[in-house]
């Protein structure tokens, strides 16, 4: 289990289920699974919305690209990615990478994405906490699917318990 962990760790792809108001997590290989397709039986939301949950495309592969060093990234590390996934003949590529917003011309993730939007790569992207406003977005470019996280304007209370038993209200 901890070289799957660490595996993880080293991966781009992150579970927002894994965590709390938006801060992303790395997936295990099993939960890649999950969100590709594989059945997840008895899956609900705080008891409600029971039943089977698949994911969009059972029969998908999954490919991960490494573009995060030390809790940054570089600019020839993006575009090195976009030339790795356009040569490995992905069909949509899912990024959660963001800044402030920049130029087209010189947004290292506006530039791949260019490219690989003219290989028919579909292109979906994070719009960014990176403000500089309230209700802002940093994934401005019009060839990327930019998707926001969102808070429901209900609460679900539920007590759960932690692996030592105790238990949270």
């Amino acid at each position: 289990m901890v070289n799957i962990e660490k595996v993880a760790r080293q991966s781009k792809i992150h579970s927002y289920r894994r965590s709390f108001n938006a801060f992303a997590t790395n997936l295990l290989p099993h939960e890649a699974d999950l969100l590709k397709g594989s059945p997840v039986e008895n899956a609900n939301f705080y008891n409600l919305a029971k039943g089977t949950a698949r994911g969009g495309a059972p029969s998908a592969r999954i490919a991960m690209y490494k573009v995060c060093w030390n809790d940054n990234y570089y600019d020839i590390d993006v575009l090195a990615t976009f030339d790795d996934a356009i040569h490995d003949g992905v069909d949509i590529i899912s990024l959660s990478l963001g800044g402030s917003p920049q130029l087209y011309f010189q947004d290292a993730i506006a530039i791949g994405s260019f490219h690989t939007d003219r290989k028919g790569i579909v292109m979906t992207c994070s719009a960014g906490n990176e403000g500089p406003a309230a209700m802002s977005v940093s994934n401005l470019t019009p060839w990327i699917l930019t998707v926001a996280a969102n808070d429901m304007d209900r609460s679900f209370q539920t007590d759960f318990w932690l692996e030592n038993g105790t238990r949270i209200h």
